[in-house]
């Protein structure tokens, strides 16, 4: 099963991206992080604040129902965390951050 091909680049994905977690000022913690998936990568990037983060995905096998969790590495504000999908059934796009 072939996922559905995204148009935009990474790049360009990941300056159009959507807002998938803030931090209120008073926490150090990454904030202004967003997400993109295109083609086979999805990546993460927080562009303020300190920590690190990176891009978790929830994949199902599209044969048996199993659960699939890709995680990218974990990378420093300013930094884009990036991993590499497989060809099953994409089901959740998320940010884990610390």
């Amino acid at each position: 099963m072939k996922l559905p091909a995204v148009a935009l680049s990474l790049t360009a994905t990941l300056t159009t991206l959507f807002v998938a977690s803030t931090a209120s000022p008073a926490v150090a913690a990454p904030a202004d992080c967003s997400y993109g998936v295109s083609g086979y990568t999805a990546a993460s990037l927080c562009v303020s604040g300190t920590g690190e983060h990176r891009v978790k995905v929830l994949q199902r096998h599209y044969m048996y129902g199993d659960p699939i969790l890709l995680e990218g590495p974990w990378k420093p504000v300013g930094e884009t965390s990036s991993v590499n999908l497989t060809a099953h059934r994409t089901e959740r796009v998320w940010i884990e951050t610390r």
